[in-house]
C-alpha cells in the first residue's frame, strides 16, 4: 500500500446523539476518499471521545461501531469538559497511528479540510492548524467578542494560532511530544504552538452545525479564556505590580497636594467626594488584584496534588 499513512480522525462528544449520525458517515466518506486517493491507509479510523454525555450519545456510539469497525469508542467515566477529553482521545491514538486530526461532532469544522491537512502531512509538515478563512457567517456580537479573544490572549503573552479552535492535524511524534506536558489545566491551543515542529496552516469556510446546539456559550469562552492565559503567562501578576507602582506615585503626588494646602490654605474643605472615590476605586483595584491572585493559587493548589486528568470507562477498538 505504498506505506500510507493511518489517520485517525479524533471526534470528541458531549451530548451528540443528533450530531453523530449525520456527521460519522460523512467523515466516513472522507477517510473513502483518501483510500481511493492513496493518500490514507484503508486502516484509517474515526475515534468518538464520550465526555460523560447525558443523552444517548455512548449508545450511538456503540451502534456506529457495530455498523462500521472503522468508527471505534472511547467514553470518560464523568464529564471531565472538551480539552481533557480531546486529550484522551489523541493519548489514545498515539502510536496507533501515523497522524490524528482533531474534529468537533457538529462539523462546523469543513471535513473537506482534512484531505489538505493530509496532503500537507505528507509533504513532511508534523502539524496542520485549521484556520477559519472569515467570521462572515458569524453574528457581530461572536465576531467581536471571538476577536477580542485572541486578540487579549496575545497581550497576555499567549503564542495561539489567530482564529484557530481546536482543528488540527498532528504527527504521531508531535503526539509523543504532546504526552510529555503533565499539566492539569489543559488548554491545548497554547501547547501546541509549543511543540515547536513543522506547521502549515489549511484554512477553510466555517459550516452551519449538522445539529444541536453549541456547548461553547460566552460564559464557557470567558472561562476558557481566562484558563488559558493564567495557565500559560504570568503577565496579569506583573501588572498587578505595575499598577501598584502606578498608585504610589499618584499617592505621592497626592500628598504633597495635601502638606501644600495644609500649609498654605486657610479653609479645607471636608473632601467628602474624593474620599469616597479613593475608597471605592482602591478597594475595586485590591479586590481585582485578589481575584487574580487566586487564580493563580488555585490553579497551583490543582496542580500540586497531581490527580489523573481523566478515567476512561468503556473503549471499543476491536
Amino acid at each position: 500500500m505504498e506505506n500510507l499513512p493511518i489517520i485517525a480522525i479524533v471526534v470528541p462528544c458531549y451530548n451528540e446523539e443528533q450530531a453523530l449520525p449525520l456527521s460519522v458517515p460523512v467523515l466516513l466518506g472522507v477517510l473513502d476518499r483518501m483510500a481511493a486517493e492513496k493518500l490514507a491507509s484503508p486502516e484509517s479510523y474515526i475515534l468518538l471521545c464520550n465526555d460523560g454525555s447525558r443523552d444517548r450519545t455512548w449508545a450511538v456510539i456503540e451502534q456506529l461501531h457495530s455498523a462500521d469497525r472503522r468508527v471505534r469508542g472511547l467514553s470518560l467515566a464523568h464529564n471531565r469538559g472538551h480539552q481533557y477529553v480531546l486529550l484522551a482521545g489523541l493519548m489514545q491514538a498515539h502510536t496507533r497511528c501515523d497522524a490524528a486530526i482533531s474534529i468537533d461532532a457538529d462539523l462546523q469544522d469543513d471535513p473537506e479540510a482534512i484531505i489538505s491537512m493530509v496532503k500537507e502531512f505528507r509533504r513532511g509538515r508534523e502539524i496542520v492548524y485549521g484556520v477559519r478563512s472569515s467570521r462572515a457567517s458569524d453574528t457581530r456580537f461572536k465576531r467581536t467578542t471571538a476577536h477580542a479573544f485572541y486578540s487579549f490572549q496575545r497581550k497576555m503573552g499567549l503564542d495561539t494560532v489567530y482564529d484557530h479552535a481546536d482543528y488540527r492535524l498532528m504527527s504521531d511524534r508531535a503526539l509523543g511530544y504532546l504526552s510529555g506536558y503533565g499539566e492539569q489545566n489543559l488548554f491545548l491551543r497554547g501547547i501546541v504552538p509549543q511543540l515547536g515542529l513543522d506547521t502549515c496552516v489549511v484554512k477553510y469556510e466555517r459550516n452551519p452545525r449538522v445539529a444541536g446546539e453549541s456547548k461553547y456559550p460566552l460564559s464557557k469562552m470567558l472561562a476558557f479564556s481566562i484558563d488559558g492565559i493564567t495557565s500559560f503567562s504570568a503577565r496579569p501578576m506583573r501588572w498587578i505590580f505595575l499598577t501598584g507602582v502606578a498608585l504610589l506615585v499618584i499617592a505621592l503626588l497626592v500628598s504633597v497636594y495635601v502638606f501644600v494646602s495644609y500649609f498654605c490654605s486657610d479653609h479645607i474643605s471636608a473632601g467628602w467626594a474624593s474620599i469616597m472615590l479613593s475608597i471605592w476605586i482602591l478597594g475595586s483595584l485590591i479586590l481585582i488584584a485578589i481575584g487574580i491572585v487566586g487564580e493563580y493559587i488555585g490553579k497551583i493548589f490543582i496542580e500540586v496534588k497531581h490527580r489523573p486528568r481523566y478515567a476512561i470507562r468503556d473503549l471499543l477498538w476491536d
